[in-house]
């Protein structure tokens, strides 16, 4: 029993040393933390490290006090300059310069240090010109380009709207590009002109504008200006699209037939 307790005042003895061992490492940490703080500074809530206090920022491994220009106001971040401008200002070296709003111009609302030209405007170089739009024209909300284009039923020709001329069987498009109409179902166009397709037998109109604008039915296929009825032989159908034919499983297309393979075929 003696032995024991004997044992035991050595081990709690043990424990009371390591606990004031790491009291006093800890202390110590504390105590060297403090020291490697530079002034001005605070030590990271996460992580490890520090940084400046607001209102300064770090240079050379200390926080020295941020210079506030005029028109200016402090950052949250102590990297940098540690400040940004106002509303209206960009920064010039180490001040903010007022921003110069031309006539019929806005300050941007998303930057605050830049402008834009009001609508019917373009900037050219410091200024906002005014748009000069052409008769049967209209403003358009692109910064680009010319900053207008054309009513329905007119094209763009230099600067000015051009009446678009549509000829018999076509219609005006959505758009002032090109010619500015398109052809009626059933005609294509040829020049200035639109003609009526030739539609021959067992075909129909395909609806495109390109090509002789018709397509052979199922079962006929193109040839020059005519639907040839496809000749499907024994052991064969027809195609996927129905100008052609293939072979029935386990049949091989040879020349023109359909074979079994075998050497007799």
């Amino acid at each position: 029993m003696k032995t024991r307790l004997t044992r035991l005042g050595v081990f709690g003895c043990a424990l009371v040393f390591v606990g004031a061992f790491a009291g006093k490492a800890e202390f110590a940490f504390a105590q060297g933390m403090r020291a490697a703080l530079p002034a001005n500074a605070t030590a990271k809530t996460y992580g490890n490290g520090w940084e400046c206090d607001r209102g300064y920022r770090q240079d050379a491994g200390s926080c020295i006090a941020v210079t506030l220009p005029a028109n200016a106001y402090l950052t949250d971040s102590s990297y940098g300059s540690g400040w940004a401008c106002q509303h209206g200002y960009k920064s010039s070296q180490d001040a903010c310069d007022a921003i110069a709003l031309p006539p019929n111009a806005y300050l941007s609302a998303v930057s605050g240090d830049r402008w834009l030209c009001d609508r019917g405007y373009q900037q050219v170089g410091n200024t906002c010109k005014a748009i000069q739009v052409p008769a049967n024209g209209y403003l358009t909300d692109s910064s680009r380009g010319s900053g207008w284009t054309c009513e329905r039923g007119y094209r763009t020709v230099a600067d000015a709207c051009v009446a678009i001329a549509v000829p018999e069987k076509a219609y005006l498009t959505f758009t002032s590009n090109n010619s500015g109409w398109e052809c009626e179902r059933g005609y294509r166009k040829i020049g200035d002109a639109c003609n009526a397709i030739a539609l021959p037998s067992n075909a129909y109109l395909s609806g495109r504008s390109y090509g002789n604008g018709w397509e052979c039915a199922r079962g006929y296929r193109k040839v020059e200006e005519a639907c040839v009825a496809v000749k499907v032989p024994q052991n064969a159908h027809l195609d996927f699209a129905g100008h052609d034919w293939d072979c029935n499983k386990p049949y091989r297309k040879r020349m023109q037939a359909c074979t079994s393979g075998d050497r007799n075929d």
